[in-house]
């Protein structure tokens, strides 16, 4: 798993553990992804929606897409299509994305980058593998999460923000065995780099076999942890979850997660995602790429998107991958290292 990774995460800024008049945030669930195909015709795993959307917010949607080898020709994409109302963060571990939106915006992301775009009134993009994973294939592993605008901000100008893996910000456990990419919002006092309009808390975690990692968390975001691989345990009552299963917390100061002694053959680490944020708490209203709080406000995306108010499409499409050669812009220096969305999904 190619994400950044430090050449001494001994020299990492340490989380604290939680302290003695902390209370734990108790397991209220542990829910396992489903699976859907999207886009052109790739897998994905889907922990939520699913469950109540009002446990997940102001997170709509997380899709799980990898980790897979691909053999040539076999890598899909989601090609051009719309979005208002939303962010979509898309966060890459291994492979390779391009990103093209009706803005000019667009970006080149690979092991460990993330790209953060804010629908907000309208955009039009795509996200394709680049030329060189389509015909040689290869190993691909992302994450892709909706974060929900308030109604106060669904109108707000879109616009897109490419997070290099160098910018991540990189954390170390209480004892320095677990490694923290804090990809977004605050943990332990540090902060990451993604600018978001909701207040969320966005970091991917690798925990070695036998680990603990601890950290306070706000009390009033919720709490969730995704596994991306291997096996471990969650909160004071070592509830067991594994590859594709989301934990969801309950009321408390702080989160717990445990990895196993022994790890799948194919995954030596537990590696998850962290996340939580300030419930919004407004109606939420999806049609496949248009997530507003109104049916009406829905028939009226439609309107936009068909009349070409969202944008248009680029005339000439640019080969990010010719920017860093045949591979990519894998980060190896101090850091190695949607299609329409189902209705209601």
């Amino acid at each position: 798993m190619p994400a950044v990774t430090p050449a001494n995460p001994l020299a990492l800024p340490r989380i604290d553990r939680l302290g003695p008049g902390d209370r734990p945030r108790p397991v209220h669930l542990v829910v396992t992804a489903p699976t859907s195909l999207e886009g052109e015709g790739f897998q994905v795993r889907r922990p939520f929606p699913g469950l109540d959307l009002g446990i997940a917010d102001p997170f709509l949607l997380l899709d799980h897409i990898g980790a897979v080898e691909y053999a040539p020709g076999e890598a899909k994409g989601a090609p051009w299509h719309p979005h208002r109302g939303f962010e979509t963060v898309t966060y890459m571990i291994d492979g390779a994305l391009e990103h093209h939106d009706s803005t000019g915006g667009g970006g080149y992301i690979a092991d460990g980058a993330t790209q953060w775009m804010t629908a907000g009134a309208g955009i039009l993009h795509d996200e394709v593998p680049p030329a060189w994973l389509i015909q040689k294939g290869g190993l691909f592993h992302g994450v892709q999460l909706w974060v929900n605008l308030p109604a106060s901000m669904k109108w707000t100008p879109p616009r897109y923000q490419d997070i290099g893996a160098s910018a991540v910000t990189l954390l170390a456990g209480f004892d320095g065995s677990a490694l923290v990419r804090l990809i977004a919002g605050d943990l332990g006092g540090h902060r990451g780099p993604g600018v978001t309009f909701t207040p969320i808390t966005y970091a991917h975690v690798t925990l070695p076999p036998g680990s603990r990692f601890e950290t306070g968390w706000r009390r009033d975001f919720n709490a969730l942890a995704y596994a991306l691989n291997g096996r471990g345990r969650a909160g004071l009552e070592r509830r067991p979850f594994a590859e594709g299963q989301l934990v969801v917390f309950g009321n408390g100061d702080g989160i717990i997660i445990e990895a196993d002694d022994v790890q799948d053959s194919r995954a030596r680490n537990l590696d998850i995602l962290i996340l939580g944020g300030r419930p919004i708490r407004e109606p939420v209203v999806f049609h496949g790429p248009f997530v507003m709080n109104t049916r009406d406000e829905i028939f009226q995306a439609i309107r936009d998107y068909h009349a070409g108010r969202m944008g248009q499409i680029p005339p000439t499409r640019f080969d990010f991958s010719q920017l860093h050669g045949d591979r990519g812009g894998a980060v190896r220096a101090e850091h190695p290292g949607d299609e329409e969305k189902p209705q209601g999904a």
